[in-house]
């Protein structure tokens, strides 16, 4: 791989950073403005973006609430973010299965802190930005290992992604 592509790589993720439970906004945000909210955040990691269809199949499924009012909470905020970059690696069956398992185990602010934290830490490590992962969190319960493994595998497509779409903008004259 060419050197430019790799700088190129690790600029676009060296200062990424999903906001933490506490820093969302807890006023309640229409859906363009949640759309646009969590586009930013995710901006960094290329091709995942959000429609507000996206979001109301979301709340069809039920993986997320229905808006009050229609406004989206702090907490749909951050179960929308968290189904965004991890639709790539799992269903969204499958997401809903560890979604439920997330209530019964962990607070929604903890869990949604763990995968920020988690993310953050492997996109650092699959981009090359350090060396090896850190170790996050302080038990393996079988969520954290599922929740881990899903992060695992976006990091790496969010990462195949960016160096395949880097590798044509590049090769086009």
């Amino acid at each position: 791989m060419k050197e430019e592509i790799k700088t190129a790589l690790t600029a676009s993720v060296r200062d990424f950073h999903l906001p933490r439970y506490r820093e969302i906004p807890d006023v309640g945000l229409y859906l363009e403005q949640t759309v646009k909210y969590i586009d930013n955040y995710l901006a960094p990691l290329g091709d995942i973006s959000l429609t507000g269809s996206m979001i109301s199949n979301y709340v069809k499924k039920k993986l997320v609430t229905n808006p009050v009012k229609k406004q989206y909470s702090q907490e749909q905020i951050a179960y929308i973010i968290f189904i965004a970059v991890s639709k790539a690696a799992v269903s969204l069956d499958n997401l809903a299965l560890l979604i439920d398992m997330q209530k019964q185990t962990y607070a929604q602010d903890i869990a949604y802190d763990y995968f920020c934290d988690e993310l953050e830490n492997m996109i650092q490590y699959v981009f090359g930005l350090k060396a090896a992962p850190d170790s996050v969190g302080f038990d393996d319960t079988d969520e954290k290992v599922l929740l881990r493994q899903i992060i695992v595998t976006a990091a790496h497509k969010i990462y195949l992604d960016k160096c395949f779409s880097l590798c044509q903008s590049s090769s086009t004259p």
